[in-house]
């Protein structure tokens, strides 16, 4: 919370006559959107923008949507690479079980591509330019 505040991020939020931060029901919800902005890897820079804007009212609107419609393409980008990561892992997986139950990774070197399953061929000829290992 403390670097919340620091970071101006929580300008809305009431202070009694001691300095104490007083939340409303509303001022949980705006955490709750900063937490997930900071999870889609959004910049304070940008969060501190968004609630700027926010505070600015009704004309923002179409601003706003715009910093969320392109952190949403960022987070499709990350999510596709990860994707294709775990791929790659699932893959080295098969291909280590493999191995072992031959006791032996040459079991790949002439193992015929329908021998390979489905869900793996593209990794395996995405890696077959490399050295299996």
């Amino acid at each position: 919370m403390r670097y919340y505040d620091k970071e101006g991020l929580l300008p809305f939020v009431a202070r009694s006559s001691g300095g104490i931060r007083q939340f409303r029901e509303s001022d949980i919800e705006w955490l709750r959107v900063i937490g997930c902005m900071k999870k889609a890897g959004m910049s304070i820079k940008d969060i501190r923008q968004y609630l700027e804007l926010s505070m600015q009212g009704n004309n923002t609107i179409d601003t706003r949507l715009a910093m969320f419609r392109h952190q949403r393409e960022v987070l499709q980008a990350q999510m596709d690479e990860l994707q294709h990561t775990l791929r790659m892992v699932e893959y080295k997986c098969w291909y280590y079980e493999t191995a072992q139950a031959a006791g032996t990774v040459e079991v790949f070197r002439d193992m015929p591509e329908d021998k390979v399953p489905e869900q793996f061929r593209a990794i395996r000829q995405e890696l077959k330019q490399q050295p299996e290992g």
